[in-house]
């Protein structure tokens, strides 16, 4: 399958699954956000949530920061996403391509992926594209499902990026890698 076609593929498939979303993924998600933000502080900051899904993550940081946008391809989950927003001013919600990214370059301080690059046909290309529109000094989140990327794939990914691992959590408890990098 081409690019396109897998990018149609997911979209498709989480346009479908939108309305049991949270059933099927709250509670891994709920414990990344949590994992992920230990030691990390969003306060004053420009988030970006790519992958942003039903929204789960604006709750965690919406508080704190100036501005949390959420981009995802699923037009319905994005629906979702926008009324969780409405609980916050400062939320707003964009549907699009991580690939490419309706933004001005070196607008967000912090990126968070949350389990996007597997369903990506070319993960490093995603985490620079992702990267032009961060700041020189952003905190990038990543994660990446075990049972689809073994790790030393999921740190080529970032490595081929340019981007240098400031943690990495990898415990029986997630399903997922979560890792915090930053530019070299």
């Amino acid at each position: 399958m081409n690019q396109w076609g897998t990018k149609r593929s997911v979209k498709r498939r989480y346009d479908l699954t939108a309305d049991i979303y949270e059933a099927r993924y709250a509670q891994e998600q709920e414990t990344k956000y949590e994992t992920a933000l230990i030691g990390l502080s969003v306060r004053g900051a420009a988030v970006l949530d790519v992958g942003c899904g039903s929204g789960l993550l604006f709750k965690h940081v919406a508080d704190e920061a100036a501005i949390v946008v959420g981009v995802d391809v699923s037009r319905k989950l994005l629906t979702l996403a926008k009324e969780k927003g409405k609980k916050h001013r400062n939320v707003f919600v964009v549907q699009g391509d991580a690939d490419f990214l309706p933004f001005r370059h070196s607008v967000f301080s912090h990126v968070f992926v949350f389990t996007v690059l597997q369903n990506m046909p070319k993960p490093a290309q995603t985490l620079k594209q992702l990267q032009e529109v961060a700041k020189g000094d952003a905190f990038f989140v990543v994660s990446g499902l075990k049972a689809a990327i073994p790790v030393e794939e999921f740190g080529g990914f970032l490595e081929a990026a340019g981007l240098r691992v400031t943690s990495l959590v990898n415990n029986d408890v997630l399903r997922c890698y979560v890792v915090t990098c930053v530019r070299p």
